[in-house]
């Protein structure tokens, strides 16, 4: 339904600039446009003879406020379009409601600052003389995937050091890996490439070494394939020994529980039915300017959801890239993680066009809204058990302290939601200053169909 308002939405708009063109009523090329739809869609009339409305008109109807991405970025462009952060428009849509929220303002900007274990990047490292093909690449000692063009290269977050000596000496410390090498190319450090080949007519050289910094890679792309999470579990230990996971390190008969969100600032929870984030939009990565260029793996829109279609498991995620050059080590830095591994944490930040009072209601989700499952990472997580220990929110969470089983336990973030209000921030002087317009995804990312509770 969204895909073909999306399409009419583009398609009237061409057809009334044609018209005010040619200095006609819109009426008289209605014939015309239903035909030429027809040829393209072949499913949905443009113009609804029994009910005299527009698809899109049928569907705008359903609010009391209604913008467009247009009318938004002609705001943001004249500087008059007004800019809050989601931890803003929790107050505002509480002591306003949403239609006068909706009303009031134009973009509610997000954030989040995490490890983010599925993320990379895209290297070209410049040809040799003579020419190589490189079958196996080094950077600093850490394994790239080589299985693409001569000199095309893909450097996983999580890749650890050759030399490492992982978990034989446990619970392993992982000091160095692919999210390292990516902070040290944002921080200007140089980095020592090794290649080595098999030889080819076209491709004649074995190997080659050298020692770059991030301009003089030719070509430098971060992209992540799942970052974003959309909600995530509240992680505890019931067994009788500590267990080391991506979670963190987690005490033995549930003597604490870590978390991993930004909550009410968070992209996805923001906008939990992918209702304006999809292929293309433009988004704060890393410290520059990135896009979402499809949904993430793990994608799971299915996942129960409240009565506010806020997701109560993890649900959504976004792949998303951009220029590395562009970057900073601000919003890029290795992790390690003890016991499990290495990994790169991404400041991510996504605008949240309100185009009507409900996505005024959605931006305006608070902590104690959201909430999350209690999972054990002892035994049932490994096992692939899905079973849950209670459903606590984010408020709670972030208050310092949870009940499980009548047992009061101390919990922390894994996420920096200090980092995740300086996101929203920066995003939000970008668009006040007219420096970062915002962008109508050019699909939307799968959802499904739900009904809200009048």
């Amino acid at each position: 339904m969204l895909r073909e308002w999306a399409y009419l939405r583009r398609f009237h708009a061409f057809r009334d600039d044609l018209c005010e063109i040619c200095g006609l009523k819109r009426v008289a090329f209605e014939p015309v446009f239903n035909n030429i739809y027809h040829l393209f869609e072949g499913e949905w009339p443009c113009f609804n003879e029994k009910t005299g409305k527009y698809m899109d008109e049928r569907v705008m109807s359903d609010f009391t406020i209604n913008k467009t991405y247009a009318e938004i970025n002609a705001r943001i462009r004249a500087g008059e379009a007004v800019v809050v952060t989601a931890e803003e428009m929790v107050d505002i849509v509480k002591k306003e409601g949403p239609v006068e929220a909706a009303r009031k303002v134009d973009v509610v900007t997000t954030g989040t600052f995490s490890t983010m274990c599925s993320s990379g990047a895209f290297f070209n490292f410049g040809q040799t003389t003579p020419t190589i093909k490189a079958q196996k690449v080094w950077i600093n000692k850490v394994q790239a995937y080589a299985g693409l063009a001569a000199i095309d290269v893909y450097l996983g977050a999580t890749e650890p050091a050759e030399d490492d000596p992982l978990n034989k000496v446990y619970p392993g410390e992982f000091r160095y890996g692919g999210g390292h090498i990516i902070e040290d190319l944002v921080a200007g450090k140089k980095v020592f490439l090794e290649a080595k080949a098999y030889p080819t007519d076209c491709y004649a050289n074995r190997k080659c070494k050298k020692e770059l910094t991030l301009a003089d890679f030719p070509h430098a792309l971060l992209c992540n394939p799942r970052n974003g999470y959309q909600n995530y579990n509240c992680a505890v230990n019931l067994t009788d020994k500590t267990v080391y996971t991506y979670m963190g390190t987690l005490k033995p008969k549930c003597r604490n529980a870590n978390y991993c969100s930004a909550g009410q600032l968070s992209p996805l929870l923001n906008d939990p039915l992918y209702r304006t984030i999809g292929l293309g939009t433009r988004i704060f990565l890393g410290g520059g300017i990135g896009y979402v260029t499809w949904h993430g793996s793990q994608h799971n829109p299915a996942a129960p959801r409240g009565k506010n279609g806020v997701p109560l498991r993890p649900a959504g995620t976004m792949m998303v890239q951009g220029d590395l050059k562009q970057m900073s080590a601000d919003w890029l830095r290795g992790v390690s993680i003890q016991g499990y591994g290495c990994s790169l944490a991404v400041g991510l930040g996504v605008p949240i066009p309100i185009l009507n009072e409900e996505m005024a209601g959605f931006t305006g989700v608070s902590d104690a809204e959201i909430f999350t499952q209690v999972v054990d990472y002892g035994h049932d997580y490994t096992n692939g058990i899905a079973r849950t220990y209670g459903e606590v929110s984010y408020a709670e969470l972030k208050s310092g302290t949870i009940e499980v089983a009548g047992k009061k336990v101390p919990t922390a973030p894994l996420s920096s939601y200090v980092k995740a209000v300086e996101i929203a921030e920066i995003l939000k002087k970008w668009i006040v200053e007219g420096k970062f317009l915002i962008t109508e995804p050019a699909t939307p990312f799968p959802t499904v169909d739900f009904s809200f509770e009048k």
